[in-house]
């Protein structure tokens, strides 16, 4: 099929299938010490289609480390606050705001975050907007609000990606992190697997199976346009980009058994990484490049081992178990996560990389394809739930539990995007 007509097709079935391809979220759970935060409503805001504050607030909840303290009726982002008395309420943080009409069919946001403990200011800032990016608007409060109070990045702003099959029909879905606006990168009527992002956000690569195999490709979200990074004889598998956005591991069985491989992110340059009697798959580079950590039962079972990114010697990093697989390592170098199998039940488990030590994180049956929050502080992984295909997340300690499921379909193969530049 021409690609241009393949393009038309792909645009029917994404404008079909969006009605009910949103993410709801449900939590299960909430962090320790949450920090008591009262967001008033934004004055002036009856006059967008959607409000901000709503955004903000459910952002905010949504993490679990924050709890909501009522405010009742609206604030101006310039109204005198009275710390004694939002104290007093039980709020240790207030944050308040207005929204106005500028030219061109625009608004301007400004707002202000305080610390009523300290009855001091923590700042503010101010930003132009369209109508229809109300949602994006208040992520962008909400992770100003969540770094301010949490001295670390909130990832409220990023996306994240996964595939939903529905009847026979697979679709690659981009959504925000709340799973809201959710839109269609590639619909096919074969498997779509391992989509993984760009360290710069504008990128997907995947593996399609719409030519009857496993083939790499590298999309482009913004054109629509892909290319072909891995078609050799056999399986092409695994695509795992590194930290510069210079190359991609992918996995081939062009010279035998699945093996590891790098190439350019054009597909030029393949070189092999290793060799292996075994079978090496799910390659996932480390934050600073030095290392690809990968799945291989060269020793007998599945198991985690590492390489230098040129290649070399393979060290092996899990012992307790006799199935261990796909390793992640978190975006701050320091926490490996994967997937062990426990009295034959397949859970989400991490590492700490200084200590060794790991913990289960998970009480599911089936968890799969962990991909970590750019700040390191969420994992989002695949589960199932009532026979159906669910995405999940958990932090990094365990105790906040969420649930992402859509309507009709299996929702599998997740990947959390970078922070926007």
């Amino acid at each position: 099929m021409p690609l241009s007509r393949y393009l038309f097709v792909i645009a029917l079935l994404c404008a079909a299938f969006a009605a009910r391809a949103q993410l709801t979220i449900e939590i299960t759970g909430a962090g320790a010490n949450r920090i008591p935060i009262a967001i008033a409503a934004f004055d002036g805001e009856g006059s967008l289609p959607q409000g901000v504050t709503p955004v903000v607030r459910a952002d905010l909840e949504r993490s679990g480390l924050f709890k909501l303290v009522d405010t009742g009726g609206a604030l101006g982002e310039s109204a005198a606050v009275n710390f004694a008395d939002w104290k007093g309420k039980g709020a240790d943080a207030l944050v308040v705001g207005s929204v106005a009409a500028v030219t061109g069919g625009r608004y301007e946001v400004r707002f202000r975050l305080y610390d009523t403990v300290k009855s001091a200011a923590l700042g503010g800032v101010a930003f132009v907007f369209a109508p229809s990016q109300s949602r994006a608007t208040g992520h962008r409060i909400a992770d100003f609000v969540y770094e301010k109070l949490l001295g670390e990045k909130g990832v409220f702003s990023t996306r994240i990606a996964y595939v939903v099959k529905s009847g026979g029909r697979f679709e690659l879905q981009i959504a925000d992190a709340d799973g809201m606006n959710a839109q269609t990168a590639l619909a096919s009527r074969e498997p779509i697997i391992s989509p993984s992002w760009s360290p710069d956000g504008t990128k997907l690569a995947y593996v399609s199976f719409e030519a009857k195999k496993p083939i790499v490709y590298v999309h482009s979200l913004a054109s629509g346009q892909r290319q072909v990074v891995a078609n050799f004889k056999g399986s092409n598998s695994a695509p795992a980009w590194s930290p510069d956005g210079r190359r991609l591991a992918v996995v081939l069985t062009k010279d035998g058994a699945s093996q590891m491989y790098t190439a350019n992110a054009d597909g030029s340059g393949v070189t092999r990484l290793a060799q292996s009697s075994g079978i090496d798959t799910e390659p996932f580079f480390s934050p600073d490049g030095r290392y690809i950590y990968f799945t291989s039962d060269r020793g007998g079972s599945p198991q985690i081992y590492r390489i230098g990114a040129s290649g070399g010697s393979a060290e092996r990093m899990t012992f307790e178990g006799s199935y261990n697989v796909t390793p992640r390592i978190s975006p701050d170098g320091k926490t490996l996560a994967y997937v062990a199998r426990n009295n034959g039940r397949f859970q989400l488990t991490t590492m700490d990389l200084a200590t060794k030590q790991t913990q289960i994180l998970t009480d599911s049956n089936k968890d799969e394809s962990p991909s970590f929050a750019p700040n390191s502080r969420m994992i989002l992984y695949a589960s199932e739930s009532g026979g159906r295909g669910v995405l999940a997340a958990v932090s990094s300690d365990g105790r906040l539990k969420q649930k992402l499921s859509v309507q009709a379909g299996d929702v599998r193969e997740p990947a959390w995007g970078p922070f926007l530049k």
